[in-house]
């Protein structure tokens, strides 16, 4: 497992490339949240998977990518979507788009009935999406071999995110009512029972 100066050092390489004009695309650096992934990734074992967001060096080096394949990547303008077939390690710049992609991973193990599991990253504006409240339901009410981290720096690039989805707290409004359907659901077909 790598240490916070090793995961600071490997950062501040990348901001040195990207500022001497070696890195000619987009970077996401990390910093700030070093403590808190080292913890997590104690519980990561090696057959688990990994799905993380555009801001991925920090996730990709703690599952264990070489720090030289990961460079070399940084490098051909692949920051943003680093994927190690090896270390079951796969990232996306898309918002929210690895949490259902993820989810797809856990219930293939689930099915194939093995042992390892999925952890998928996203960001606190990734996690007020409808896609990644749909997501959590599924897996939840599947039981699938799944961890949700939120990582929460309070901002949707730098807008507030609370300021993006409301600081209200308030609830909208929602009328809920049950029937039982006359028509199948598509058609004027007719029930038939067996």
């Amino acid at each position: 497992m790598l240490t916070k100066e090793e995961l600071l050092k490997f950062e501040e390489e990348i901001k040195d490339l990207f500022l001497d004009k070696k890195i000619l695309a987009p970077v996401h650096l990390s910093g700030g949240n070093e403590d808190q992934l080292i913890k997590i990734f104690k519980d990561v074992k090696k057959q688990d998977w990994v799905f993380s967001t555009h801001r991925s060096h920090y996730h990709a080096l703690l599952k264990g990518v070489d720090k030289e394949w990961l460079k070399s990547e940084i490098l051909e303008k692949r920051s943003i979507h680093i994927h190690n077939k090896e270390c079951n390690f796969f990232s996306s710049a898309i918002m929210a788009g690895v949490i259902p992609i993820a989810v797809g991973t856990a219930l293939g193990i689930k099915r194939q009935k093995k042992k390892n599991k999925v952890w998928v990253f996203f960001g606190d504006m990734s996690a007020e999406m409808g896609i990644a409240h749909e997501c959590m339901k599924y897996a939840g009410g599947f039981d699938l071999p799944i961890v949700f981290v939120v990582e929460d720096n309070g901002l949707s690039v730098d807008t507030p995110t609370k300021k993006v989805w409301g600081e209200s707290g308030k609830k909208a409004k929602i009328i809920r009512y049950k029937y039982e359907r006359e028509y199948p659901h598509q058609g004027c077909g007719i029930w038939v029972t067996f």
